[in-house]
């Protein structure tokens, strides 16, 4: 399936303080992404945390999230596993409390095959009727959907699209060639979204919109109006922020950038750690250099 989002997806932060989850922190983090102009959220994907929150806490977070955007944004779930019944059963989950869509990491750590990833997708799509959106991620989980077993993945009618964070732009134009309007390719990786939106990228599921909402949702557009030099002179501007948020493993630096902006999002939980200094004054700079 296609169109199920365009545009901006903001793979959000959770905010964590002594007592577990801040919910007013949160809060105030939705309304910001709504007021940029993000077109979805993915809740509880790489960027919140998930391995290191109990069951509970994560369905306080579904349920809360689904309750604060009150249908004006999309609510997207993270739920994959290196376990597909774990998997299936997230993905029930998230249907139940009202997500409009979920977000399936490729197995990981016991790595599958191209017939296992098939059969994977097939078990979560099978089990739920919202979206799904298949998540490549090669450098985090050691599984790579290839670009063929892309094209098997989108003739699954309930299959919106394929998160691209592979870094391979070769497979992404092959991937996009592959499974052309019959499912969307979403950026995965904020360096690339402008030249992924070149070749036919529905949008992007940024960690960068975090802090930038308005400016990455500004890009996708002008690259839809395929006003390229607007949107390569602000890309340039975004650049030097993207790249201080991944001067350390996600979500080390986007925590510290909210927390610079005053939005209480807490430190990681273990076994990440707070942000080296030396990168935190480079992340300043960052976000500084965006606003003039």
């Amino acid at each position: 399936m296609t169109g199920f989002f365009k545009g901006i997806a903001t793979a959000m932060v959770t905010p964590f303080n002594e007592n577990g989850v801040n919910f007013g922190a949160f809060k105030k983090m939705i309304e910001y992404q709504i007021d940029g102009g993000s077109d979805a959220l993915v809740v509880l994907g790489t960027t919140g945390e998930p391995a290191t929150m109990t069951e509970e806490e994560k369905t306080e977070v579904i349920r809360f999230a689904v309750k604060e955007a009150g249908g004006r944004i999309k609510i997207i779930i993270g739920t994959g596993s290196n376990d597909t019944k774990k998997a299936v059963a997230a993905s029930k989950k998230a249907e139940a409390t009202g997500a409009d869509g979920v977000l399936a990491v490729t197995p990981y750590y016991n790595k599958c095959t191209q017939k296992g990833l098939l059969a994977y997708y097939e078990a979560i799509c099978n089990a739920v009727k919202i979206p799904v959106i298949a998540y490549n991620v090669p450098s985090r989980t050691g599984v790579n959907i290839l670009p063929e077993t892309a094209a098997k993945l989108a003739e699954i009618p309930n299959l919106a699209g394929i998160k691209e964070a592979s870094g391979n732009m070769a497979q992404a134009v092959e991937t996009m060639r592959l499974i052309r309007g019959k499912t969307d390719l979403f950026s995965g990786e904020d360096a690339l979204n402008l030249p992924l939106y070149s070749i036919g990228a529905a949008g992007a599921i940024s960690v960068a919109s975090n802090i930038a909402p308005a400016e990455i949702k500004r890009v996708y557009t002008l690259a839809r109006e395929n006003n390229f030099d607007e949107a390569n002179k602000l890309n340039d501007k975004l650049l030097p922020l993207i790249n201080a948020l991944f001067v350390e493993v996600n979500p080390i630096p986007v925590k510290a950038a909210y927390n610079i902006l005053s939005f209480e999002a807490g430190v990681p939980r273990a076994p990440l750690t707070e942000l080296e200094e030396a990168n935190k004054e480079k992340l300043i700079k960052a976000i500084g250099g965006l606003k003039k």
